[in-house]
């Protein structure tokens, strides 16, 4: 999905923007313009004393990203298992990517450890494109390897994690613990449904605060 943006000299269309980019920029406005906000509510605030605390609580619920984790928990691989041996074909992934409606699993060698992960970008690039029997091929000889992985920590926050699918163009983030076990994958949908999530929760914590409702003023 394909977002068409202007020069800022000419106004004339500059080429496309991804929705992934379109929503992380988008992130960045909503926090500088929530501190504008701010600013501009405080000042107008009839409780002109308020303690210097408030302003810093009621801006770190503004700025706040979640961790990777707690995306994961709401995300469609949570509930399945997403990953496949490496020896398997690579029509056996394509069941599983049907299956369970999704578009990556990630690769494991004969020791249960990562080696890799295969996609759906995979399948048609290198399978469906040049002809190749998906029945023939094993997953290990399209997959992309470990050592070339883009990864992500549970910590990292889901602004990290969005940060490294737009600067690598992946779709997919395999999560690794400090002990190099995979435990968990986020799609690019997944971070997507978090922001939002995230955006709204803030959206109503503004307009609370212009209100005058909410903790910040002791009321409702």
């Amino acid at each position: 999905f394909l977002i068409r943006r202007k020069s800022a000299t000419s106004g004339i269309p500059a080429g496309p923007i991804s929705f992934q980019q379109s929503t992380f920029s988008s992130s960045k406005m909503f926090s500088r313009a929530s501190s504008s906000i701010l600013r501009v509510a405080a000042s107008r605030s009839s409780v002109k004393s308020a303690p210097t605390c408030y302003g810093r609580l009621f801006s770190s619920s503004i700025e706040s990203s979640p961790e990777a984790s707690a995306a994961w928990k709401k995300s469609c691989y949570h509930e399945i298992d997403f990953t496949i041996s490496d020896e398997c074909t690579v029509y056996e992934a394509v069941q599983k990517f049907s299956a369970f409606d999704i578009g990556a699993l990630i690769t494991v060698d004969d020791k249960g450890d990562i080696s890799g992960v295969v996609s759906e970008r995979d399948y048609v690039n290198k399978i469906a494109l040049l002809g190749r029997n998906s029945k023939e091929t094993k997953i290990k000889e399209i997959s992309t390897k470990s050592a070339n992985l883009v990864t992500a920590s549970p910590k990292d926050t889901v602004d990290v994690c969005m940060n490294k699918i737009l600067q690598k163009d992946i779709r997919h983030l395999p999560l690794i613990d400090e002990t190099g076990k995979v435990v968990g994958m986020l799609s690019v949908k997944d971070l997507i449904k978090e922001i939002v999530s995230v955006k709204e929760k803030q959206i109503e914590v503004l307009s609370n605060f212009a209100l005058g409702k909410g903790g910040h003023f002791g009321g409702e």
